[in-house]
């Protein structure tokens, strides 16, 4: 492949989903990092530059909103999906406005599929 490999960094505290999530990307040929709380998911960021970065708005240590506000106070720039389990509309207008250009998902209300193919929608990837 003579392309540079799409790097992602998933920042996600269930395991499981976690799990699932880097099996499928790790399978469309993508360099996968992972994290399961904000500082780890800060700290990867600032190391490994990702192209987008799929971060769940509830984690310990660091909330998702605040971790991407450091991530561009650091001067980074990655694609940014917030993933959620809250549909509260308020809640959500503030992680997009935290960052700017950004995107969410409601975990609840989508297949991971559909979490795929938002990913390789905003890395262009076919």
């Amino acid at each position: 492949m003579a392309d540079e490999k799409k790097k992602i960094l998933i920042v996600e505290d269930d395991k499981g989903f976690l799990w699932s999530l880097r099996q499928i990307f790790d399978n469309q040929g993508l360099e996968v990092f992972y994290a399961e709380d904000g500082e780890q998911g800060l700290e990867k960021a600032d190391k490994e530059k990702p192209d987008l970065i799929l971060i769940d708005i509830q984690l310990p240590k660091m909330d998702g909103i605040e971790m991407a506000k450091k991530i561009k106070e650091n001067g980074l720039s990655p694609k940014i999906i917030f993933l959620t389990n809250m549909k509260d509309p308020l809640h959500i207008s503030q992680a997009l406005e935290a960052v700017g250009e950004s995107d969410y998902i409601v975990k609840v209300d989508v297949h991971i599929d559909a979490v795929v193919q938002r990913v390789k929608d905003k890395l262009g990837i076919k």
